[in-house]
């Protein structure tokens, strides 16, 4: 089952506040779970400029935020939550999935260290085994999960009667989403024609941004 987007604005105009609205329970939770995942040795640095083989998309990107298993996870996670809108032909398969992964770091970046620290912890639970066995009831780490065990996942979190798991699952649709369907090459999978021909004409110079 794919997740409709929830909300298509441009990363920089969406909702600055908290993602994570669960209460001060939520939050020393997370908190926990960031720091034990830190002691454990999961990976806390961004991933840097990956090879080839790596992004399965060779451009020379540098994630300045996302994390190797954050990659992993929304490798995962992308075709559960994008659903058809993704081609099932390999090669531009790959290349959507890299470009929304990029593109997600890009507003990773601009959310600023508020949001950037929540989502980190967000992350970091879902990364960690024990807690993504126990809370997120996923048995496989990231690069072994099926689709469908991607979307169980989802709808575990997205019908759960926890607002913690339920803004964790606005959280990660949301980031998804607006990334996959803010590309121009995706806006028809939406209904967005795109751009007015005028506004373009008298704008000339975002045909070459």
């Amino acid at each position: 089952m794919s997740h409709p987007p929830h909300d298509q604005k441009p990363f920089s105009a969406m909702d600055r506040r908290s993602f994570l609205r669960a209460g001060l329970g939520g939050t020393l939770f997370l908190g926990t779970v960031s720091v034990t995942a830190g002691l454990s040795g999961c990976a806390t640095a961004p991933a840097g400029r990956l090879n080839a083989a790596e992004t399965q998309v060779d451009d020379g990107y540098q994630f300045q935020f996302l994390t190797h298993d954050d990659i992993e996870l929304f490798r995962a996670l992308l075709p559960a939550i994008v659903g058809p809108a993704l081609t099932e032909e390999p090669e531009p398969r790959r290349q959507a999935i890299a470009g929304t992964i990029e593109r997600i770091d890009q507003g990773m970046v601009r959310f600023g260290p508020a949001n950037q620290k929540e989502l980190r912890k967000l992350f970091d639970l879902l990364n960690f085994g024990l807690t993504r066995v126990t809370v997120a009831r996923v048995w496989s780490s990231w690069p072994n999960v099926t689709t469908s065990e991607a979307d169980a996942f989802l709808e575990r979190w997205r019908t759960s009667g926890i607002g913690l798991f339920n803004n964790g699952y606005i959280a990660l649709t949301k980031i998804s989403n607006v990334a996959f369907y803010g590309h121009p090459e995706h806006w028809h999978l939406s209904g967005y024609p795109g751009p007015p021909e005028w506004a373009m004409n008298a704008l000339p110079q975002f045909n070459n941004a």
